[in-house]
């Protein structure tokens, strides 16, 4: 949407995974970059653009194959730098005059090693500072024969001609992938790039804030604007920026589906109506969401179905307002790359953006998509740059379709009841253990199954949700959390959750759970798998023996179940079940964890962790019991 006055990188992407993380390496030095499909350049495009330096991005192509994927040539006649990145490598020299042969046991995938060749080149300094680098190869074919003036800088086994480069004309070209994690040295590498190309990176949030705003203004003019606003950072963002950019003009419009998460609408309300005295309207169409969504299991159709609604609800609201001419969308860079397919075809829809393209004509309103060209952290530092408190800004992802993504299968009042007092508890321990800010995304979602469980001293039979926590810095990748689970297990006397829920589900694997034995008058606990026995003894000693020598797999520490002596329905605490390998552990917790006992389950009071309280229910052990 704005007019970039800075120098600018392209890439051209030939359909490769990791793509967008080029961007984001290159965004990081504070060089704008675009991504664009390899059948979208031209020499028309490429005049109009006016790239300061090219990036040509691996993908999975062969050179060889039919209709592969080729840039145009006159690329390599822009006078400009150009890095060739694996399959970029090798269009480069089959381009340029070079030869590719197919694998024939020279693929490699996965780490690698290369080894310099002792000719010093720009492009690699600070790397090999031992006699080798560590990277990432994914190819198949490889390049047999270099380009007439190339010259070899790097070689790996299985890759004769790991880097290559013509420094007269200012071509690079490598085999590897420089801009996953795996390639150690790989930021370094583009760093040198860049520079080399002479760009200042002068890339800044404060920059892009000025620009928006002159921007926005000239697309809007004295026109009233309508914004979607979700409550999410992306919409809360957008929202501040344009109304900073245009005042009173901007109307926002907060839709409340009832699938947003426990007190988001009280929230989003009371901040952008009292504190930033934006008009707002808050449209609450939780019946008509969840009429539509009732019996509807398919996670797309989901999806469709929101996106149809929002719009709808969107022209109804446009027409209260009055004149409105434009939308506000916090329509992010990664949504409008994965909306797009790479060679201009059929593409596999991982999901639907309901927020991005253009609306329906019946609409009649036209877009303002102030972040368009931004990756999710870098609208985070946006925000902060526009003053936004720091517990908004620093708050996880939620999609767009709200709690719908999070409630696999049929859609019901009952499981968003649950879903959405298990997700409360499961995030204010995670506040207040300090762990928010560490983890990317956390949520609980609520499982189309249901599992037996125990509460008070009887059975239940209820949903079962699971725990998820991912750590990410700009949503493109993502790891599990690796934060100590044993401090979400230990929740602050006095804490409650006043729904029916269920018991947990373990982090590791659903093997952990194992059906209770017929024959076991304790059947309701988890029952110890038949590795963990000890032939050959029996009695209490046998007992010991294997108390010593591993956790059980479901114990290793659990919320216990409580009522709430004020209600008459059941609360529940049993979100997660954790387990902890014996080595993390200390001695005097030769279990990992603690244990849920009939002498436990009668105190209704309030939440234990018994590790750590000061009562100690009486001995249990010897009558079998939370075994």
């Amino acid at each position: 949407m704005t007019d970039i006055t800075h120098d600018r990188l392209l890439i051209i992407d030939f359909g490769s995974q990791v793509t967008q993380l080029i961007a984001r390496r290159l965004r990081e030095l504070n060089v704008f970059c675009e991504i664009h499909p390899f059948n979208t350049v031209d020499e028309a495009f490429l005049k109009e653009f006016a790239p300061k330096a090219v990036i040509l991005s691996g993908g999975p192509s062969s050179v060889f194959a039919e209709g592969a994927p080729r840039p145009p040539q006159a690329v390599f006649e822009l006078g400009v730098p150009i890095l060739g990145i694996c399959y970029g490598q090798q269009v480069m020299m089959h381009c340029l005059g070079g030869h590719v042969e197919r694998g024939h046991g020279t693929a490699e995938f996965g780490r690698a090693f290369v080894t310099p060749t002792g000719q010093q080149l720009e492009l690699l300094e600070g790397w090999f500072a031992t006699d080798r680098e560590q990277v990432w190869m994914s190819h198949g074919d490889h390049v047999s024969k270099i380009a007439p003036g190339f010259e070899v800088y790097g070689t790996s086994p299985n890759a004769p001609f790991a880097i290559t480069a013509d420094v007269e004309r200012h071509f690079y070209a490598v085999q590897f992938h420089p801009e996953v994690h795996h390639t150690p040295n790989g930021p370094r590498l583009y760093e040198n790039f860049v520079r080399l190309a002479g760009f200042k990176g002068d890339w800044t949030m404060s920059a892009y804030r000025e620009e928006a705003i002159a921007a926005i203004r000239e697309q809007v003019g004295d026109q009233k604007v309508i914004c979607g606003l979700s409550g999410g950072v992306d919409s809360s963002v957008a929202a501040v920026l344009i109304h900073e950019a245009i005042g009173d003009q901007l109307t926002c419009v907060f839709v409340d589906h009832g699938l947003l998460r426990k007190g988001e609408a009280e929230e989003v309300v009371t901040m952008f109506r009292d504190h930033y005295n934006m008009p707002l309207i808050h449209a609450d169409e939780q019946e008509l969401f969840l009429g539509e969504l009732d019996g509807v299991s398919d996670p797309e159709t989901k999806r469709k179905i929101i996106g149809k609604l929002f719009i709808d609800v969107f022209q109804k609201h446009a027409k209260d307002v009055g004149d409105a001419t434009f939308l506000a969308q916090g329509t992010l860079y990664p949504d409008v790359i994965e909306s797009v397919s790479f060679s201009g075809g059929p593409s596999v829809t991982i999901k639907s953006h309901h927020n991005v393209g253009g609306l329906p004509e019946k609409m009649g309103l036209k877009l303002v998509e102030p972040l368009r060209e931004l990756f999710k952290d870098e609208v985070r530092e946006l925000g902060r740059e526009l003053g936004l408190p720091p517990s908004f800004i620093g708050r996880h992802p939620f999609p767009g379709p709200g709690l719908a993504i999070r409630c696999p299968g049929e859609i019901t009042r009952e499981k968003l009841a649950i879903l959405r007092e298990a997700d409360a508890v499961y995030i204010d321990q995670i506040r207040r253990h300090g762990l928010y800010d560490d983890i990317w995304q956390a949520f609980v979602a609520i499982l189309p199954v249901r599992t037996v469980g125990v509460m008070g001293d009887g059975r239940t039979y209820d949903f079962a949700c699971a725990l998820r926590a991912v750590t990410s810095v700009d949503g493109m990748t993502a790891d599990y959390t690796r934060s100590p689970m044993t401090s979400l297990v230990k929740p602050p006397r006095g804490s409650s959750t006043r729904c029916r829920a269920s018991t947990g589900l373990p982090m590791t694997s659903p093997r952990n759970l194992r059906a209770p034995s017929s024959g076991n008058k304790h059947a309701g606990g988890p029952q110890r798998p038949p590795s963990l026995r000890h032939p050959g003894r029996s009695g209490s000693g046998a007992r010991r023996a294997r108390r010593a020598s591993a956790p059980h797999p479901c114990r290793a520490g659990m919320f216990t179940l409580r009522r709430d002596p004020n209600r008459r329905s059941p609360f529940v605490a049993g979100i997660g079940t954790f387990h902890r390998p014996r080595s993390l552990c200390g001695a005097s917790e030769p279990h990992g964890g603690f244990r849920l006992g009939k002498a436990h389950r009668r105190d209704h009071t309030r939440l234990q962790d018994h590790r750590h309280s000061d009562h100690r229910p009486p001995d249990h052990r010897r009558r079998g019991q939370g075994r």
